[in-house]
């Protein structure tokens, strides 16, 4: 396209838009009066993270049509402001830049078609549990056989669990082997669940402990309500449907869809405490009265069911170090999952290795999934802000893992906490156990999120991917603006594990590269998923979950990051 041509189809199209492009800034400015004045409060101390980039990656961050939307704010401005030479130089160089950036426009809308395409094809292709009961029964304790006791928190005893009129489908079994050494059983500190006992007992029952919500299954529900926020669609009896569960974090919304890195609940109910195998010398003060004249708890709470599972993560890790590719799949998975969170409007607010199940998929790859929801943040709206007017609102879980926005919160009048990327900054922390390193913020290093400076976060391990290293760095930022958020820091990920061809020769020019290699991608998962050899596996669902969760902005923010992180380790490089 010649400079002359270029500048008269950049003035015609100018010309052609001007009219439409004041209109476009007059809907902008109502739109923001608007805003400002059905604001909640008058000085709400929270505002929405956005990804920070250095200023030569804007572009990935700002769509082409958003630069033309700038650049004929501007070239408008400047025309209404005069009629001076140097004004409509800047016009004439405005229509100019219209013109040669038209054909990347054109490029970018393609992109833009191709990821919503994409997106569709995968989401309608719902992730169904391994592990979903076809049966209608199973809201009272006496229809599971129990038996022993796999674990026990703060709040919870966990016990293995079977259902005779439910016994397991073949594809249970095949997604339950542990991949364990025998000779190494006895050496290791830390006890898995055997293939024979998940074999015998695929369920786990969780009994609650209930101190002073009552006996009455209403006041139960109520209260526990958030253990239920990860609940399957046949989890309540019929007539307990409607109750509205109002727990003390307000209405729940509609319960989460299923994701493969987050639990599922397949039934709940309330029934009388029993004295189960270990009850009088694990936990005899949680025991009701009949049971224990010392002990403080009701005489009846709720039980979940759910899949059982071989470990935790913290577990597995005392036990093994996953290798380099391993480790990235397992942060990925934990990224997944707390982008599926929220996703859903729901912020988990107590994620560490304790809170994370394990198993192994056909190929022996660990499959992690985030656990126990009691702490979580799921309010009505689904706006991750919880109002912080009091010292005695509750902040969340673990004080270890409190993302520094959290931590450091100043209750006041109008004062809010911003969970959306609380949870993505835990997943950074407990990246370094993952990569077998100790946890910085854990007691033996010393770290307190609410005084460390980056500068202060020990080195993640050399032998992992440079790549993860770079997301762990960036997700542990105290500046929740400049941390990535859940979804961008999985596509950068995804792309390191998948896509370094795609990536190859990255420019500002277009990404139209990008665009074939996930046209490319699709077309593998598609027949992965038709009976393929791995259609089942880790990686399967990953790329799944990547294709179905699709977002322009997001793709080049993530691209973005991962060129300035390559840049960043050219420059050391070269100053070595």
């Amino acid at each position: 396209m010649s400079v002359k041509h270029a500048l008269s189809r950049g003035l015609a199209l100018g010309r052609s838009v001007f009219q439409p492009g004041l209109l476009k800034s007059g809907v902008r400015v109502a739109a923001k009066l608007r805003a400002d004045r059905f604001r909640a409060g008058p000085s709400v101390r929270s505002a929405q993270p956005r990804a920070f980039l250095p200023s030569r990656y804007r572009y990935y961050r700002t769509t082409l049509r958003g630069l033309a939307a700038q650049l004929q704010s501007a070239g408008f401005g400047r025309r209404l402001a005069g009629g001076s030479p140097r004004n409509r130089a800047v016009f004439l160089a405005f229509g100019l830049g219209v013109g040669l950036i038209e054909q990347q426009l054109e490029d970018d809308r393609k992109t833009a078609a191709t990821c919503q395409e994409i997106q569709a094809v995968f989401r309608k292709k719902r992730f169904q549990s391994p592990l979903k009961p076809s049966f209608t029964c199973g809201h009272k304790l006496e229809d599971y056989i129990i038996g022993n006791q796999i674990g026990k928190g703060s709040n919870a005893a966990v016990y293995e669990a079977a259902a005779p009129f439910a016994p397991p489908t073949e594809s249970d079994r095949e997604s339950s082997p542990v991949q364990m050494r025998d000779e190494e059983e006895e050496s290791r500190p830390t006890r898995f669940l055997t293939c024979c006992s998940l074999r015998n007992f695929p369920l786990a029952v969780k009994m609650m402990w209930n101190f002073g919500t009552g006996s009455s299954s209403e006041a139960i529900l109520k209260s526990m309500s958030q253990e239920l926020v990860p609940a399957g669609p046949l989890v309540l009896k019929q007539e307990k449907k409607q109750l509205t569960l109002d727990g003390h974090f307000g209405v729940l919304p509609k319960r989460m869809s299923a994701h493969p890195n987050v639990i599922r609940v397949y039934r709940a109910f309330t029934a009388d405490v029993p004295l189960l195998p270990g009850a009088r010398e694990e936990y005899p003060d949680m025991l009701p009265a009949r049971f224990n004249p010392a002990g403080l708890g009701n005489n009846r709470t709720l039980f979940l069911v759910m899949k059982n599972y071989p470990c935790t993560l913290r577990q597995y890790l005392q036990a093994s170090t996953p290798g380099r590719r391993q480790g990235a799949l397992m942060v990925l998975q934990l990224l997944e999952g707390v982008d599926h969170l929220c996703r859903q409007g729901v912020a988990h607010r107590d994620l560490k290795s304790d809170n994370v199940l394990l198993e192994f998929d056909s190929d022996g790859c660990p499959r992690l999934v985030i656990t126990d929801f009691g702490c979580c943040l799921a309010q009505g709206d689904s706006s991750m802000q919880l109002p912080f007017n009091s010292v005695w609102v509750s902040r969340g879980g673990n004080a270890s893992l409190m993302a520094p926005e959290v931590s450091t919160a100043v209750p006041g009048c109008g004062a809010v906490i911003d969970y959306s990327r609380a949870d993505a900054w835990a997943v950074g922390a407990i990246s370094y156990e993952i990569l077998g390193e100790q946890n910085p913020f854990y007691r033996a290093v010393g770290l307190d999120s609410r005084t460390y400076q980056e500068k202060q976060l020990p080195p993640p391990p050399s032998g992992a991917p440079a790549d993860v290293q770079l997301v762990i760095r960036l997700l542990l930022r105290r500046n929740p603006s400049e941390r990535p958020s859940a979804r961008v820091a999985a596509n950068m990920l995804h792309l390191s594990l998948w896509g370094r061809r795609a990536l190859a020769n990255q420019d500002s020019a277009g990404m139209r590269k990008l665009a074939d290699w996930l046209l490319c991608q699709s077309a593998v998962v598609l027949l992965k998923g038709r009976g393929g050899p791995g259609g089942n596996g880790v990686e399967a669902e990953l790329q799944r979950s990547f294709l179905s969760n699709l977002d322009l902005e997001d793709l080049r923010t993530a691209v973005g990051f991962l060129l300035y992180g390559r840049e960043q380790r050219q420059a050391r490089i070269t100053s070595a």
